[in-house]
């Protein structure tokens, strides 16, 4: 599936390593996410609340399965991320711009999972808007 066809048919998103610091992208990307059309859930196991959200420890404790699992992480720490991704049954892997780790995307690929890597879902949402 192509990248728009995926921002059109998944809304339910855990932004995996979103930050406390609104300055920082992962906290612009959720923060865009929530105010474009998106259901978004933060995920850092080191934030109780990111904004005025709950924020949730791990994929298995959202209150939602979530469709789109989109990474900020470094790549070296994709794979566990992914391997719940598979466990929780999400739809889509969603590595940021500068994210590449291509074991763990064989891996979520191998487990029916649609994969985008180093690609910003604000910027192609953008995209997206600006086509229509």
């Amino acid at each position: 599936m192509e990248i728009p066809q995926l921002l059109r048919k998944f809304k339910i998103v855990a932004v995996v390593g979103v930050s406390r610091d609104p300055s920082k992208d992962s906290r612009m990307v959720f923060e865009y996410l929530l105010a474009h059309g998106f259901e978004a859930y933060p995920v850092n196991p080191f934030a109780d609340q990111i904004g005025e959200r709950k924020c949730y420890k791990s994929l298995s404790e959202l209150p939602k399965k979530p469709e789109i699992v989109d990474i900020f992480r470094p790549s070296a720490e994709v794979p566990p991320i992914v391997d719940e991704a598979i466990r929780v049954g999400a739809k889509v892997i969603w590595m940021q711009l500068g994210i590449i780790n291509e074991e763990a995307a064989a891996k979520a690929r191998k487990a029916g999972l649609e994969v985008i890597m180093d690609h910003c879902m604000k910027i192609e949402n953008e995209k997206l808007k600006n086509r229509k």
